[in-house]
């Protein structure tokens, strides 16, 4: 397989800029998972991987070679896309099999990799069968038999799980992974959907308007957001931001919320701002009736193992993450603790968030 690296990439369609010098590495072997809102980016980047789309700057290099001018066909990279292309007047067998015919490979050879890949993916009963009877998920088996039978240094997933409804999109994460983990492939996949991302990715890649935000693992991209963006983006729902009245000046202790005054959490920088804003994960905040933000419940949602609380307070509205024994009403009065170890303060002037210390890059203390 093979490490990638991206320096510098830029990508621009007239005066219009889909990628703005970006950089990153995939290690040999890893998921790497380029995460954002439809037009970041993230797919533009994978086509220039692809050689799909020539970048309009910087360089590729695949296993240390410079691939950034060389044709799609010459880069040993299998793409797949997210409507699955499968060509419907040949059967699963011939589906598979046509980039090993197209190399002139052995009928022998091409008969062997096909039981190999058909066995690897669970559909060697499907192998006689046209691909116009098959289920979304058994057609998206196809596609990705059809990629992983050519054995290309590294595989580019362009949301390959789009077009399926929730419970083969859920079943197909699971073997997607499984697969990767079996074969050792180096993969990058492309997603707006921070689940798929979250329970898939060794590393995440996160981006927005064309730029690379954080490249981290999940635990890091959760817990340790590098700006606002980052942190509201992830996470369902997204983090609460309260804005910090007065600001935080240097050397403060106290953050104050509308009248509230909170822990201050300990920042590796100091930050002397007359305006600041804070950041809080639903469920890093306990509801208890001394909590020094107070505030009406809005909303309860029951979700089996939690329940979901909507409250309004005077500094806006925050979601809370309670226990689901908890007896919580609509209307009533609560009062809020967050905890200051996950408070998160983010700097007004670019949004930047400004790390607390307290935690490592698993997340852990």
């Amino acid at each position: 397989m093979a490490e990638i690296t991206v320096q510098g990439l830029k990508k621009y369609f007239g005066d219009f800029a889909a990628v703005h010098d970006s950089s990153f590495r995939v290690h040999d072997g890893e998921f790497f998972v380029m995460l954002g809102p439809s037009g970041c980016g993230k797919t533009t980047t994978l086509r220039m991987i692809a050689g799909l789309e020539l970048p309009s700057e910087g360089r590729i290099l695949l296993d240390g070679e410079d691939v950034t001018w060389l044709r799609a066909a010459r880069r040993d990279i299998a793409f797949v896309f997210q409507l699955f292309a499968l060509y419907p007047h040949m059967n699963v067998r011939r589906n598979i099999s046509f980039p090993l015919r197209m190399e002139h490979v052995k009928r022998a050879e091409i008969r062997r990799r096909v039981d190999e890949v058909a066995d690897l993916l669970r559909i060697g009963h499907l192998l006689d069968k046209p691909v116009g009877g098959l289920s979304s998920g058994d057609r998206q088996r196809v596609a990705l038999g059809r990629a992983i039978i050519r054995r290309a240094k590294a595989f580019l997933f362009d949301e390959p799980l789009g077009a399926l409804d929730a419970e083969f999109r859920d079943l197909m994460r699971e073997e997607l992974r499984q697969l990767h983990d079996r074969i050792g492939a180096t993969s990058v996949y492309v997603t707006h959907d921070q689940i798929e991302a979250m329970s898939m990715a060794d590393r995440i890649c996160v981006m927005e308007r064309g730029k690379v935000l954080q490249v981290g693992t999940p635990m890091d991209i959760y817990n340790r957001p590098k700006t606002r963006f980052v942190a509201g983006f992830i996470g369902s729902p997204s983090m609460n931001f309260l804005p910090a009245g007065g600001g935080l000046p240097k050397g403060a202790e106290e953050i104050r919320v509308n009248g509230a005054r909170l822990k201050m959490p300990r920042l590796r920088e100091p930050l002397d701002a007359p305006e600041a804003e804070i950041g809080i994960r639903p469920e890093h905040i306990r509801l208890a009736q001394d909590g020094p933000l107070r505030g009406r419940v809005f909303a309860v949602e029951y979700t089996g193992a939690s329940q979901l609380v909507t409250v309004d307070t005077p500094a806006g509205r925050l979601k809370v993450r309670a226990g689901n024994t908890q007896r919580i009403d609509e209307d009533e009065t609560v009062g809020l603790t967050p905890d200051p170890r996950r408070i998160v303060v983010f700097d007004p002037r670019d949004e930047r968030a400004l790390d607390s210390g307290l935690f490592g890059e698993d997340g852990h203390e």
